[in-house]
Formats: structure tokens, C-alpha cells, sequence
């Protein structure tokens, strides 16, 4: 495994998304040249990769607890509409 790619998967969500922003600000601006710009994007990707493998874990892993009818306490997955 390559080291950037240890770096990645070790990264935060959080992190994750600040480098984000930090590359689309930078590419917004326009101040980059073209192989800057690629470089970016390509990390950028990666980035994306990234959270979006994050957030589907987490997903998965989300549930709520809540006591049937019966009165035991059940695992029920979590309800996106019932976010307050």
C-alpha cells in the first residue's frame, strides 16, 4: 500500500471534508495551473472516495433504540425522517 493511501484511509471524516473546501477554494480561484489543478482534483476524488465510504459505514451502523410493544428494548434502523 502506497503511503498517500495510508495517509487516506487514516484520515478523519472531518479532515476529509476541510481538505475539500481547501481544494475547491484553491480551484475556484484560479490561480493554479493546469497540472496543480489535476493534482487537485485527483486528490479531491480520492477525498470523496473517501467520505462517502465513511458516511456509508456509519449509516450502516446507525440505529436507534427503542422499547417495543412487547417492552423490551429493540434495535431499529435509523428512520431519516424522524430527525428532528
Amino acid at each position: 500500500m502506497k503511503s498517500e493511501d495510508k495517509k487516506f484511509e487514516e484520515m478523519s471524516f472531518e479532515k476529509a471534508v476541510a481538505r475539500l473546501e481547501e481544494i475547491v477554494s484553491e480551484m475556484e480561484s484560479g490561480t493554479a495551473d493546469l497540472d496543480a489543478m489535476v493534482k487537485s482534483f485527483e486528490e479531491g476524488q480520492k477525498l470523496v472516495k473517501l467520505c462517502t465510504a465513511k458516511l456509508s459505514s456509519i449509516e450502516r451502523k446507525v440505529e436507534l433504540l427503542t422499547k417495543g410493544e412487547n417492552g423490551k428494548v429493540e434495535a431499529q434502523p435509523f428512520d431519516e425522517d424522524l430527525k428532528s
